[in-house]
């Protein structure tokens, strides 16, 4: 392990191992590949068959997977797969190992004695185990390799969650931590926090225990399930699947696994009484009604409906999922004090049920903070990147107004209401306003409050997810206008373009406001980056604009609209300093023509990239037909048509990349183009591209005067393939004419196969058949429909 010359610890990994074939121990092998990094993938010799078979067995299961774990259904065949019985050599090549076996402690300590042996002593050896003592663990180990042995506690799905908690050993050397932290922020694009070896760590151990509270105060209120998932979802900042889906997803015997592992090894905490599964818990255990992978749980499908388990009749009903009226309006409150105010002081049970299940999380929560996290910064990071929260438990108390909440909460634990009589400690009462302030957030065990990580990784997030109250440089605005700001980060000559409107949608103060800062640019600065922070990088044009236009009957604004967006993408493209669009979250339609036309694209792993206007009855003509004629030109001079074949099929069917590697075989992202695995360091890494692009001497593509095409031939060949389509009434009518005026544009229209057009031509040829479509009645009910309801309409 040696320092680089930004001091960043370095751990470099060509090669990992996973031992486990299980849910975890395969997603973990198959996000890992991901990143590119080589990983073999272990688990027990099979008794028939292949000896691997187990291994072979959960890597094809990979690909069947929802969400998918692999960013690529053809990674499936760079994992590698193995058995302890054959293949314990392979592991001495391996960089990192991370152990994914069940949570079993005399299961784990028989494998580490198996392949202590065959592990380099300079391998990264880590469990991750969601509970168990990794210290305990550690002692099964020669003492040469205890000092690179840790915890690392990937959260489920690993692809999807941000949070990774690593736990370090009374032993691991802290150069070790610091390199596999680097490794797992940039390489893997995780959030890391460190936690201590205590029972659940951080997240489970606060996150599990809200699920605790929340369902001893549904027996408490007499609540159904249904309406506690409709008040301890969206309402409240949480996730759609709330809580009982939650447990329905976990599985309801890895929940009950859980509670019983809170109660082994938590015995003297305040709260022990509650650690053990509710009876109507354990009754859906006993009949097998497991959740979700066995169909039955909380809730189970009716034929087209969704039911839910109604505990005093023992049978299923209808899903009603509903708040009161009163709870409803309370929780449009946007005063986060004045919400909590109403919460406790209703009689509403509801309301009564809220209040008690924030008090119990706030006092668990403060109470324990001391003994399970070096700050409360590291528990609000645990539960929002493990649990999908959009504040945690702390930020919520601190939004709320932290004395008046802190004395509402000694009242009830005074009163008795609370579910424990333990104190809140002395700092919660000392007269703060919070946890978090501008010299950090409070470490209860160090009584101070202490700043972000100074680990140099950290540097190349320009914009960390902020923790509540934290105020980031926002730059100095170059120019702005009502719909774009160009501004700048430091001195280094990038100009930043963030779009202001809501869901980064595309009207024409945005086109407007492009050009003129590729202008300002162009007279000031050395490069451009387009990004937003945060996602979406954008949703595309404006529907609702461009509607009003066409039920006016204003069809010639309209083209001019069509126009000015095809100017803007050519203007992005032929800019005189380079511009990189930085993609993160859905870039479709226009915020996928503008990417398209940027000299180079930096995408996030989790980029949702297409073109998607025939979904509302129209085709692309912000350039992005133009541009992948011109590609496929490019790419086969001969016969483009060979090259439009993959990409006609994307667009005509609207389709959206599951990932920025899928964008890539797509057709949408250039091979050239630079995928980032930490949303939080995209722009990071655009500045530094834009920069070598200006550096290197960057000139625009010269415009194509003689781009060879596909012609009539290419139009009639894929109007051929869409028969079968109608035929098979896979496609109605309308969609079959928007499909075939793609065709026609990309094939650059009604010309001999092998003509030589210009940019002009396609171009023109996009406006014209957009604009014709756009005169349909179909295509304006499609336009409306989505508007309305947020769904495509097969008309």
């Amino acid at each position: 392990m040696t320092a680089s010359s930004t001091t960043t610890p370095t751990l470099r990994i060509r090669k990992a191992a996973v031992l486990g074939a299980g849910v975890m121990g395969a997603q973990i092998a198959a996000h890992l590949t991901n990143a590119g990094v080589e990983t073999v993938l272990f688990d027990l010799a099979a008794k028939e068959g292949p000896k691997s078979g187990i291994a072979l067995k959960a890597i094809e299961h990979l690909k069947k997977l929802s969400p998918a774990p692999l960013a690529d259904a053809n990674l499936a065949t760079a994992i590698i797969p193995a058995n302890y019985d054959q293949h314990l050599a392979l592991l001495e090549g391996c960089d990192l190992i991370v152990e994914a076996i069940a949570e079993r402690m005399d299961w784990k300590l028989d494998l580490y004695k198996k392949i202590a042996p065959h592990v380099s002593p300079t391998a990264v050896l880590a469990s991750n185990t969601s509970g168990l003592s990794i210290n305990g663990l550690a002692e099964a180990l020669p003492e040469e390799i205890r000092h690179c042995f840790c915890g690392v506690h990937f959260f489920n799905p690993p692809r999807y969650m941000h949070l990774v908690e690593v736990i370090p050993t009374r032993l691991t050397d802290p150069k070790v931590v610091e390199g596999l932290e680097a490794f797992l922020v940039t390489t893997v694009g995780k959030g890391v926090v460190i936690a201590r070896d205590t029972p659940n760590f951080i997240g489970n151990r606060i996150g599990v225990f809200s699920m605790l509270a929340t369902m001893h105060h549904t027996e408490q209120f007499g609540l159904g399930f249904d309406v506690v998932d409709a008040l301890t979802g969206p309402a409240v900042g949480r996730p759609k699947s709330a809580t009982y889906r939650t447990a329905d997803v976990v599985g309801l015997d890895t929940m009950a696994h859980v509670i019983k592992t809170m109660a082994d090894t938590l015995p003297d905490d305040p709260w022990h009484a509650y650690f053990k599964a509710p009876a109507w818990l354990s009754a859906l255990i006993e009949k097998g009604a497991l959740g979700q992978k066995n169909g039955a749980g909380f809730y189970r499908k009716a034929g087209k409906d969704i039911v839910v388990l109604d505990v005093a009749k023992q049978d299923y009903r209808a899903s009603e999922q509903k708040a009161s009226d009163e709870v409803t309006a309370i929780l449009a409150i946007k005063n986060p004090a004045e919400k909590f105010a109403k919460l406790r002081a209703s009689q509403d049970k509801q309301a009564q049920f809220l209040w008690a299940t924030f008090r119990d999380l706030f006092h668990y929560t403060a109470y324990h903070l001391a003994n399970i996290a070096d700050t409360a910064r590291d528990v609000d990071f645990a539960i929002r990147w493990g649990y999908g929260w959009k504040l945690g438990p702390f930020e919520t108390w601190q939004a709320a107004g932290w004395q008046q909440v802190a004395q509402w909460v000694q009242e009830d634990i005074a009163a008795g209401k609370a579910m424990s009589s333990a104190p809140l400690p002395a700092w919660v009462l000392d007269g703060r306003d919070g946890v978090h302030g501008k010299d950090g957030s409070w470490s209860a065990a160090n009584g101070k409050y202490k700043p972000r990580s100074a680990h140099p990784i950290y540097q190349r997030q320009l914009f960390p997810d902020p923790i509540l109250g934290e105020k980031l440089d926002q730059g100095s605005t170059v120019w702005e206008n009502d719909g774009v700001r160009l501004w700048t980060l430091g001195d280094d000559g990038v100009g930043i373009i963030s779009f202001k409107t809501k869901m980064h949608t595309v009207n024409d103060q945005v086109l407007d406001g492009i050009q003129h800062a590729i202008g300002v640019a162009e007279e000031k600065l050395r490069a451009v980056v387009i990004w937003q922070n945060g996602e979406p990088f954008s949703a595309g044009a404006d529907l609702k604009g461009a509607l009003c236009l066409l039920q006016a009957g204003k069809f010639d604004d309209f083209e001019q609209m069509v126009a000015n967006f095809q100017r803007t993408s050519m203007r992005i493209k032929h800019a005189l300093v380079p511009v990189v669009s930085a993609v993160r979250g859905l870039a479709l339609g226009g915020g996928c023509e503008f990417q398209m036309h940027s000299a180079r694209t930096v995408a996030a792993l989790e980029s949702y990239i297409g073109l998607v206007e025939a979904g509302v009855g129209l085709l692309p003509a912000g350039g992005g037909l133009h541009e992948l004629a011109v590609r496929a030109a490019k790419a086969n001079p001969a016969d483009p048509f060979e090259s439009l074949k993959k990409v006609f099929e994307t667009v005509a069917m609207a389709k959206v990349s599951p990932s920025a590697i899928e964008a890539k075989n797509m057709g949408l992202l250039r091979d050239s183009d630079v995928i980032v695995f930490n949303a939080y360091e995209l722009l990071y890494v655009a500045k530094r591209i834009a920069l070598s692009l200006a550096e290197s001497g960057y000139r625009p593509p010269l415009y194509q005067r003689s781009v060879p095409v596909a012609g009539d031939v290419g139009t009639a060949t894929f109007k051929a393939s869409l028969a079968n389509l109608q035929a098979g009434y896979f496609a109605s009518e309308h969609d079959i004419a928007i499909a075939t005026r793609i065709a026609d544009c990309l094939c650059g229209g009604n010309v001999e196969r092998g003509s030589l057009v210009d940019e002009e031509w396609l171009l023109e040829l996009e406006r014209k058949h957009f604009v014709e479509l756009a005169k349909t009645e179909k295509t304006q009910a499609r336009i409306a429909h989505t508007m309305t309801t947020g769904k495509p309409l097969r008309n």
